[in-house]
């Protein structure tokens, strides 16, 4: 990997305000999850909140660390399928929406070596916010002073945060194609978002261990007993997806015709 292509893009991201968007976007589910357990603490408050209260008794949530570590994981599965794609979409689709695309062509500069220096930026930026996601849940479960659990089941509840977290960024690599081939944001963030429905969808179909972009979110426990249907096949089908996703970006910054 090229040392400046890399601080190119580190520059970059530093400088970015958008960077603080997608921090205080990804926050909203230890937030909400705090807010949570403060309904549920209060009888009053919850016999008022009759959707709180059916939702907690479907998530079979309660006020306590398993619950919100719970909560945490499926943020990462879940969410992070949109806020990880945003990432990837403005990494690689700003160059277009900037007019530096050819500037970065131009340059006596490997393609594949600046392609892989916004990779190595992307998984460095979800890694952040996972990471932040998972301070500010431990901060807010602090000043809610939840009782202390074991030791066993933190690690557990920390060991599935960073398989699923890594499972979600794997899924990156498509995005960047379509930023690419879209020349700009619009066609990523429609990819994405079309991806968010049908891993719903198709999850709840009971097919989602053959669909990628449910694969996260069935790890992290959102969809219940479905975990269980994850096998090797599920986790194959899903690396291959960030394998072609990746080897299209690069035979596609490499060998299209760069018009814009």
């Amino acid at each position: 990997m090229n040392g400046q292509a890399l601080k190119a893009e580190w520059i970059k991201m530093k400088r970015a305000r958008i960077r603080w968007v997608t921090f205080v976007a990804f926050s909203l589910a230890p937030v909400l999850g705090g807010v949570f357990i403060l309904i549920i603490r209060d009888p009053v408050a919850l016999s008022k909140s009759g959707a709180f209260s059916t939702k907690a008794q479907v998530m079979n949530f309660s006020a306590d660390w398993n619950s919100y570590l719970m909560l945490l994981k499926q943020a990462v599965g879940v969410g992070g399928i949109l806020v990880f794609g945003f990432v990837a979409s403005w990494i690689f689709g700003r160059e277009y929406s900037d007019g530096t695309a050819k500037d970065l062509l131009s340059l006596p500069t490997s393609r594949a070596r600046i392609l892989n220096a916004k990779f190595v930026v992307y998984a460095v930026w979800c890694a952040a916010l996972a990471v932040s996601n998972l301070l500010t849940g431990f901060l807010i479960g602090s000043i809610l002073q939840l009782p202390a659990p074991e030791t066993s089941v933190v690690l557990g509840h920390l060991n599935d945060y960073c398989l699923t977290t890594l499972l979600t960024v794997l899924l990156g690599t498509p995005i960047a194609f379509f930023a690419l081939w879209g020349k700009g944001y619009l066609a990523p963030l429609a990819f994405v978002s079309l991806t968010l429905v049908f891993a719903q969808v198709i999850a709840a179909t009971g097919y989602g261990s053959y669909f990628p972009w449910s694969v996260p979110g069935l790890f992290s426990g959102a969809a219940g007993s479905y975990k269980e249907q994850l096998d090797i096949v599920s986790y194959s089908i899903l690396v291959g997806t960030s394998i072609a996703g990746y080897t299209a970006t690069v035979m596609f910054w490499r060998y299209a015709d760069q018009n814009k």
